[in-house]
């Protein structure tokens, strides 16, 4: 789309995965929790209802495909998703996969641990796979 830009801070807190009709689809640096952001690729974007009706369709449809993905290939317990924007107001929607034994259970993951790094291997095979799952 003409216009998008990646806001800095995400571009700097994740990696490319894949692109889907609607958004961009990056994992977030931080192995405590797979966890994946969609960006809509389109300008001026904050909240869900800036999008077209059409849009917010191809949206949901996105991150079902993400979430369903994401569960298939960690068998997590349960999955969050959300779009809150409160540092980043860019539109992105988080999901991220959770276990009973992650380190944030049950509480929301926002500042509770401190990022960790992922090793290169597991990072590469998690993007892999999703790749494969969303193609």
């Amino acid at each position: 789309m003409t216009g998008f830009t990646l806001d800095p801070r995400l571009d700097a807190d994740t990696l490319p995965i894949c692109d889907l009709p609607l958004s961009s689809v990056r994992l977030l640096i931080d192995a405590n929790y797979p966890w994946v952001v969609l960006v809509p690729r389109q300008p001026d974007l904050v909240e869900i209802v800036d999008l077209s009706r059409h849009d917010q369709g191809w949206l949901w449809d996105e991150i079902a495909r993400v979430s369903t993905a994401l569960r298939t290939i960690t068998g997590c317990d349960k999955l969050n998703v959300a779009a809150l924007g409160n540092v980043v107001a860019q539109l992105h929607v988080h999901v991220i996969a959770r276990f009973r034994t992650d380190p944030a259970w049950p509480a929301p993951v926002w500042g509770k641990v401190e990022r960790r790094p992922y090793d290169p291997a597991a990072r590469d095979r998690l993007i892999a796979e999703l790749r494969a799952a969303l193609a």
